[in-house]
């Protein structure tokens, strides 16, 4: 029965069924402003995509407030264009902060959204929104690996690109220089002198690289990175391959 409609209630000139109803009213806005105040404190932050050599994943943040150990989280998606979101299953009221969407984004010149919401205490947040992520251009390619094959008087090495998480028909897991024209970037390091100083002695896309002029009894180290032209973009240095000249 709503307040306009209940019968005034008299008492010592006071109208008690006025009084009721305000209270009423009162709790209720004050409910209505705590679990306003709930949604918004507990609305993630800073979601946003990462990916390395194609495998994309969502990373967000708590909301402001301490996250309870009920909050659970709810993850959408959908490509830049299209009105329909759809819920990542797997990501569907987890407790972590990140989300693999790898398989969602695997039409990489396709520009994507994310999106994730909190719950706790029964609260929803609203939304919070990614930025605009396209895997081409935003993924970050990784190293090659750099194998040390033979070191008598010269230092002979095997480049290998990385690989995507996408497989060929057989199985095998396709590498990055299927999507990119790369380039491989060789540095050698000669500990005698300066373990810090870099010297590129190779540029191209060979797999395999020889480097001669080097002297006998010295300890050196090469190392590796991958170079993107069209993005003019370089991957992180591999890994140190070390070795003694005999």
């Amino acid at each position: 029965m709503s307040c306009s409609n209940t019968p005034p209630f008299q008492y010592g000139g006071v109208s008690l069924t006025n009084t009721l109803c305000y209270h009423s009213l009162l709790f209720a806005a004050i409910l209505v402003l705590e679990n306003q105040d709930l949604q918004d404190s507990i609305k993630p932050q800073k979601v946003e995509f990462r990916s390395l050599n194609f495998n994309s994943t969502l990373h967000w943040q708590p909301g402001r407030a301490r996250e309870a150990r009920d909050t659970v989280y709810f993850v959408q998606y959908k490509v830049y264009g299209q009105s329909t979101w759809q819920n990542k299953d797997d990501c569907w009221g987890i407790q972590n902060h990140v989300c693999d969407l790898t398989t969602e984004t695997s039409d990489i010149q396709e520009p994507y959204y994310g999106r994730v919401k909190a719950m706790s205490a029964g609260v929803y947040s609203d939304w919070s929104l990614s930025c605009r992520f396209t895997p081409w251009r935003e993924t970050i390619i990784g190293p090659p690996t750099v194998t040390v094959i033979h070191s008598n008087k010269c230092i002979i090495l095997k480049l290998q690109a990385p690989r995507s998480p996408y497989k060929r028909k057989r199985g095998s897991k396709i590498p990055m220089t299927n999507y990119y024209d790369l380039l491989y970037q060789v540095f050698i390091v000669n500990n005698l002198l300066d373990e810090q100083h870099r010297v590129l002695v190779y540029e191209g896309k060979d797999k395999v690289i020889k480097i001669e002029n080097l002297r006998p009894g010295v300890s050196y180290c090469v190392v590796a990175k991958t170079y993107v032209p069209i993005l003019d973009r370089s991957s992180a240095y591999s890994s140190r391959q070390c070795t003694v000249l005999q």
